[in-house]
Order: C-alpha cells, then sequence, then structure tokens
C-alpha cells in the first residue's frame, strides 16, 4: 500500500511512524512534512488550503489512500475534490467537517439530536449584542467560542465580566481571529473532567481510539491562555467500562445517526471533546480529525494494524474490525517556542535530540526545518516528546527525562502533565 499523509505537525509525524509499522506498507509521502517527518517519509511540498494541489500530487503518485491530518483542508472540502476524482481519502466531507469549522453548527447539530452539551447563552454577531448577553447572564462561568478555526486559541472561561468584555473587543474590535470571530458562542461553564474520546468510523460501523486528556492552557496549573495543546496522557483508569459504554449510548451513536438521518456521510476520525460532569458525560466540542498532542500518546498505545483500519474507514468496510490497545500507559509534553502561542519565536537551533531519542522516549517533531544534520524550529509548538510505560509516574519520567536533554533558547513546557490523574481536581470548560 502506498500512503500520503497532509500535513505538517507534530499528529502527522506520529501519524507516518505509526502507519510505517504497518504490514504491507511499500512507501509513505508526508506533504508538506517537517524536518523530523523528513527521516521517515519523502517530504513534498503542497498547498493545503488548495484541495485542487493536493488531488492533484495523490494522483501523480498513484496512492491507494491519502489521510488528512489537520483540520482546514477538510474544512475547505478536500475529500470532496477527491470524491470527484476517486481518489481514496481518510477524512469528512466539508459538510460533515462543519461540526468542527463553525461552533455554532456543531452546537445547533448537538441541540437538533439530543447530545448532552452545554446550555446556551447566545449566539452574538456584534460586540453590542454580545456585551447584552453576558449581562443578562448571572451565571459565571460562561464561556466564549470564536465560530471559526482558530487552531484551539479562539475559546475563553471566562470567571468575570471583564474577562469576558476583554475577549469579545478582541474578537470584534481587534479581530483577533479574523473572520473566524465574526460570531460568537457564548454557553454556559461546565462542571467535571475532560476527556477526549475519539473513533475511526467509516459512517456506520466505528473502533474506539484509547481514552486520552489533553492540556490546553500554556502555563503549569491551567493558567495562562489556551493553545493548541501543551500535552496529553492516555491510561485505561481515564475510561472505566461503564463511563464508555455511556459515551457510546448518549454522545457517538446519536451522534453517526443524525449524521445520517441529515444525509452527510462520515469517513474518518471524529474526535468528542467531552465534560464529564455529574450529569454524565457532556459535549464540548468536535473536532473532524485527530486531535493534536493526544495523537502522539494515543498511537504509542494502539497494538493494530493502523494502515489498514485507515484505509477500510476510507473505504467503508470497517466492518468486523477489531481494535486491541496495549494497557500500558502513555504521554507525550509539548516543546513549545519562547513567546508562544501569542508571538512565538521561531528559527532558533534545537540541540540534543540524540539524546532525548535515547532516554525510552519518542521525539515527535511539531515545527521544525532541517538544514543539513541540524534542525530549527519553525513554529509555536516545536516538539512532542512521547513514551509509554506500565505506569502514568513511570512514562512521565522518562518524558521530563528526554525533555532536559533539549536545548532550544527560551523554549518551555509544562511540568504538571498529567497530575490530574493523581489529584483529580476539577476543570471548568
Amino acid at each position: 500500500m502506498k500512503i500520503l499523509v497532509l500535513g505538517g505537525g507534530g499528529r502527522e509525524h506520529a501519524l507516518v511512524w505509526k502507519l510505517k509499522q504497518s504490514a504491507g506498507i511499500e512507501k509513505i509521502w508526508c506533504a508538506p512534512g517537517n524536518g523530523g517527518i523528513s527521516g521517515e517519509a519523502e517530504c513534498l511540498p503542497v498547498d493545503l488550503a488548495n484541495p485542487h494541489e493536493a488531488a492533484a500530487l495523490a494522483a501523480n503518485l498513484a496512492v491507494d489512500l491519502t489521510v488528512v491530518g489537520p483540520e482546514l483542508p477538510l474544512v475547505k472540502g478536500i475529500s470532496d475534490t477527491f470524491a470527484t476524482r476517486g481518489l481514496a481519502i481518510l477524512g469528512p466531507l466539508a459538510q460533515a467537517a462543519k461540526l468542527e469549522g463553525s461552533k455554532i453548527f456543531a452546537k445547533e447539530f448537538l441541540q437538533r439530536h439530543d447530545i448532552p452539551t452545554a446550555g446556551i447563552v447566545g449566539i452574538c454577531d456584534s460586540s453590542t449584542s454580545a456585551i447584552q448577553t453576558i449581562d443578562r447572564s448571572s451565571a459565571l462561568p460562561i464561556v466564549l467560542k470564536a465560530d471559526g478555526l482558530c487552531a484551539g486559541k479562539g475559546v475563553l472561561v471566562a470567571t468575570s465580566r471583564d474577562a469576558a468584555s476583554d475577549f469579545i473587543h478582541r474578537a470584534f474590535e481587534l479581530q483577533e481571529f479574523g473572520d473566524a470571530g465574526s460570531r460568537l458562542l457564548i454557553e454556559e461553564g461546565l462542571r467535571g473532567n475532560e476527556l477526549s474520546y475519539i473513533i475511526l468510523t467509516d459512517g456506520t460501523h466505528f473502533i474506539p481510539m484509547a481514552p486520552s486528556r489533553d492540556h490546553k492552557r500554556a502555563f503549569d496549573g491551567d493558567t495562562g491562555p489556551n493553545t493548541g495543546g501543551m500535552g496529553a496522557y492516555s491510561t485505561d483508569e481515564l475510561l472505566p467500562r461503564e463511563l464508555e459504554s455511556a459515551i457510546i449510548d448518549t454522545v457517538v451513536r446519536p451522534t453517526l445517526r443524525g449524521l445520517q438521518a441529515e444525509g452527510i456521510p462520515y469517513r474518518g476520525f471524529l474526535y468528542f471533546g467531552l465534560m464529564l460532569t455529574p450529569e454524565g458525560p457532556k459535549v464540548l466540542e468536535f473536532n473532524c480529525r485527530l486531535g493534536d498532542p493526544e495523537t502522539q500518546a494515543v498511537l504509542l498505545r494502539a497494538k493494530f494494524d493502523f494502515a489498514d483500519a485507515c484505509f477500510r474507514a476510507a473505504t467503508s468496510t470497517l466492518s468486523g474490525f477489531s481494535a486491541t490497545w496495549s494497557p500500558k500507559t502513555s504521554a507525550c509534553v509539548v516543546l513549545a517556542s519562547e513567546g508562544y502561542p501569542q508571538h512565538p519565536i521561531i528559527g532558533r537551533k534545537i540541540t540534543g535530540l540524540p539524546a532525548a531519542s535515547a532516554t525510552s522516549t519518542v521525539v515527535f517533531h511539531a515545527g521544525t526545518r532541517r538544514q543539513d544534520r541540524q534542525y530549527y524550529s519553525t513554529a509555536g509548538r516545536v516538539l512532542a516528546v512521547a513514551a509509554s510505560g506500565p505506569e502514568l509516574e513511570q512514562t512521565l519520567r522518562a518524558i521530563y527525562n528526554g525533555l532536559a536533554a533539549i536545548r532550544l533558547e527560551n523554549s518551555f513546557y509544562r511540568k504538571d502533565i498529567g497530575a490530574s490523574a493523581t489529584d483529580r481536581h476539577a476543570t471548568v470548560g
């Protein structure tokens, strides 16, 4: 099988790494890839915002399957373009990708199909209407979400009116989120623990991925601005059998039935961002692809032919496929550039990578380029250091030992990834 992976981040590096382990793989390309991926797959240039360019590349390479990593090309209709050319692709059509591309569309979909979620406080298209909405709401915290794609940064859990007003000003007056912030969804805050629950589906049948928990805030103690994700961990303890049954019965199956009822086929990964409330699991958000950095942790536990599963999902033949998972724990921690997420400083030299890889870890590149034998940073999230082990404490120790070996001027990482596995503190989201 010949496979093309689209994207150039840590998630795509993990995809390439895992796909290469499958039997029957003849060749893997990644477009555009990054410095680390170039050591494992041939990287080719492509404009991911241009579906026709990507489809032409897949056709010219005569690939058997294209796997889409990031959300932007899916929202822009890359799967639709591939379908018109008869090219196999793993990723939902544009109509289905609106579950991630529009927070308002997703919320209204959840309400139409009676899927548990946070209540709507308001949907606003101006700063005046947004301010009036929060003034009418006496309950705090409230959650403000830019409607469109913001790479995980267009969300605020506001515990005060001033914080909410500042977010509204940034969205409408400063246009910090561009067109994505032209409408705001305002909803009630939920209390509980968050869970990332991801499935691989052909639209009818699905296999669950190992459960994981992401850490969105930039700094220790869940402080600082929202980011695309600073780390994640995966353990079986995150998901008791009864809880998984409840998620499947009240969230997953109703979502798939709702998509079918609305005539929206879905083939690919579907990510449910959940809050585990005292009333049961509730949907915070959908993603129409694998999470980042959850993928870097979760795929370390996969014990099945991942390429075969992806091909079956893309070709509507997933029925009967059985996925097995390692009982071990896994985790990853992101190394970020100085200034991330607001103003990351890039172009700095990275050293110590061989030493880090020698500490029982896997180093996934997220934002790097390779020049000769040297690596340089190219984005806010630079690396994700991952490991797997029998106990989470042991797994995290290996990761932090690996991170200690890496040198990138004024970079930073969270030192409390996985802390919620022991203190189980409540969060709001």
